[in-house]
């Protein structure tokens, strides 16, 4: 603190960004003060007070259709970076994030699993024979262990996916594959040589 300016006068003569008189600024706060003026804690308490009021307008925007419309745009205009960024972002953050937003939407986590067990459903041939159902099941375990056992998180993905513009491929065990959570999640509902 010895070479911090002791005034705003010093501290604008040096150019240095803050200064410390010791004396509590109008709030009672002794702490540094910007060479602007204000008290540095007073302008961080005004900083959370309006993050605060821009968190909750952000999240009611999100949800609106002008907020759900630009987001699309913005994905599909910049689909890599995002990718890119998901992919960067380590699991156990991924995993919080997933448990809090499942937590905090349970309508729409409901009809999620509802449409996948739906479109799983009028996929799967009704000629399946019960080894094949149970192939299926062994596949199923088989990513949620090497999930558990490597720390990287496994998906099942359609080789030929169930719901494409290009092409619909069925549940079942031949058409199923574990790969690598963030490569599933890039190849998307492509099949694998066109992700």
């Amino acid at each position: 603190m010895s070479n911090i300016p002791t005034n705003r006068a010093d501290a604008k003569a040096q150019g240095a960004r803050h200064y410390f008189t010791g004396k509590p600024c109008k709030h009672g706060h002794i702490a540094l003060r910007e060479t602007k003026g204000s008290c540095v804690e007073c302008r961080k308490i005004e900083h959370e007070a309006s993050y605060a009021s821009r968190k909750e307008y952000f999240a009611e925007y999100n949800k609106s259709e002008k907020g759900v419309e630009n987001k699309k745009r913005y994905y599909e205009a910049n689909k890599e970076v995002v990718i890119a960024k998901a992919v960067k972002t380590p699991e156990d953050k991924k995993r919080t994030y997933r448990k809090a937003w499942f937590k905090n939407n349970p309508e729409e986590t409901k009809a999620i699993a509802n449409a996948r067990r739906r479109r799983n459903r009028d996929a799967t041939p009704k000629w399946l024979t019960e080894e094949h159902k149970k192939e299926m099941r062994d596949i199923y375990l088989k990513a949620q262990r090497l999930s558990r056992e490597t720390g990287i998180m496994m998906h099942v993905d359609h080789i030929e996916p169930i719901s494409s513009d290009e092409v619909c491929g069925l549940h079942v065990p031949w058409n199923l594959q574990i790969l690598v959570g963030e490569v599933n999640v890039r190849k998307s509902n492509k099949r694998f040589e066109n992700a």
